[in-house]
């Protein structure tokens, strides 16, 4: 029996929260264009798994909760003993703490929320938001996202100006029946770069709700955008994310990704390499667990000539989870020289676990260089047999033998702070 996917937010509700947050006429239209085609777009299709039992719609929007002044432990925690520099801290939508160092805003740097973007840089959130990465009609979700979008960051820099420290965002959800809608916005011009941080977290282990995540990302001609992200949603947010960049003439952007979600997860990484001699590299480790259902896909699609695209994706599945691992490479016609490698590989820890590799090659154009590497498989009894015979128990070989297997994704992690919190959340879903 399929989940009901009708909305229960009507035009007059979305015409109300959006002049209640003070948006610019622009995007309360959008957001009324969007919430019609909500109830006309189909559901998106992910390969292999099957989300129409899946609640990915029926969420309270708005949180109610009433915040404290004081950061929750688990948020202190991540943002460490330093002082806190270029730092945003959303809270169950709301924005719980917002800092910019004078040097930043002195070179024009715009690092703040969703809503102050749309209240004081309107004419610039406008230029980005869901044109040309994530489009409004592209599924009923994305649609919904467009139309009930909470919160999130932008983050403008602006041409020349080359950031050397990361700007850091935490999105923390302990209100456990509201979804969280949270829209990201890098915008880089021409030869700069800058290098962003997120982590995601909530605490509803068995209450309900959705989380519904679109990033999009713009590289301009020779900038670099270093994107680090540790989702780490409890068991009982079901989630759809999106993450989606654009790279012009020689820009890079940098994936790494740490996709440790508890619940049902379908989630997208997709690059444009737009510009002849782009570059982009996407990094990803995974652990399924319980009766966890996952979908993930990375996928580069080469426009420019010259361009390059690398994947490397690391995941593990215990317990009875499944997990799909789509990998997409796909040159485009007249995107001569370009090379586009690939690798995935899925450990599996149980008899009930399931793991399902696919890399893809979509070639388009002849003087290109393309190549895949794809493994499923158990943990190797020898190995395992061995580890045990040294006096150290089944549990602690197993916990050693999957660092060992993330290893060489985590060690490659770009982001010191980005390895970092991916060892905490391994070591707590492999203890």
């Amino acid at each position: 029996m399929s989940v009901e996917t009708s909305l229960k937010y009507d035009r007059d509700y979305v015409s109300k929260f959006s002049e209640s947050r003070q948006e610019p006429a622009w995007l309360s239209e959008l957001r009324l264009r969007a919430l019609e085609l909500a109830q006309q777009l189909p559901m998106p299709k992910p390969d292999k798994t099957k989300i129409d039992k899946w609640n990915l719609t029926e969420f309270n929007h708005v949180s109610t909760a009433e915040e404290s002044a004081d950061l929750p432990e688990q948020v202190k925690a991540l943002i460490g003993d330093e002082e806190a520099g270029n730092l945003l801290v959303i809270r169950n939508g709301n924005v719980a703490h917002s800092s910019v160092t004078e040097e930043l805003a002195s070179q024009g740097v715009i690092f703040t929320d969703f809503v102050t973007a749309a209240q004081k840089h309107g004419d610039l959130l406008q230029k980005y938001f869901m044109k040309e990465a994530v489009s409004i009609d592209e599924n009923r979700l994305t649609a919904i996202h467009a139309a009930l979008v909470t919160n999130g960051a932008f983050i403008y820099v602006p041409k020349n100006v080359e950031l050397k420290t990361p700007l850091q965002a935490i999105y923390f959800h302990d209100d456990e029946q509201t979804g969280l809608v949270n829209h990201v916005i890098i915008a880089a011009e021409d030869n700069s770069s800058v290098t962003y941080v997120e982590n995601y977290l909530s605490t509803n282990e068995n209450s309900e709700s959705v989380a519904n995540i679109v990033s999009e990302v713009f590289a301009g001609s020779g900038a670099k955008v270093v994107y680090g992200a540790v989702d780490n949603l409890a068991k009982g947010m079901t989630s759809y994310i999106s993450r989606r960049g654009h790279a012009g003439r020689d820009a890079r952007i940098e994936w790494a990704l740490g996709q440790l979600n508890d619940g049902n997860t379908v989630s997208d990484n997709t690059t444009h390499l737009v510009g002849d001699g782009s570059f982009t590299d996407t990094k990803t480790v995974n652990i399924g667990q319980g009766d966890q259902k996952q979908n993930f896909v990375a996928q580069i699609f080469h426009h420019g000539k010259s361009s390059e695209g690398y994947i490397l994706t690391h995941g593990v599945m215990k317990d009875s989870a499944s997990s799909i691992f789509n990998g997409i490479t796909k040159i485009e016609h007249g995107a001569t020289k370009s090379n586009g490698e690939q690798t995935e590989r899925v450990l599996m820890l149980s008899e009930k676990a399931r793991g399902d590799a696919n890399p893809i090659l979509l070639i388009d154009e002849d003087d290109v260089t393309a190549g895949h590497a794809a493994s499923v498989g158990r943990i190797d009894p020898i190995q395992l047999f061995y580890l045990m015979s040294r006096g150290i128990s089944k549990a602690e070989a197993e916990r050693l033998i999957i660092h060992g297997f993330l290893g060489p994704v985590v060690n490659e992690m770009p982001l010191e702070s980005v390895k970092k919190r991916l060892v905490e959340v391994i070591e707590r879903k492999v203890r």
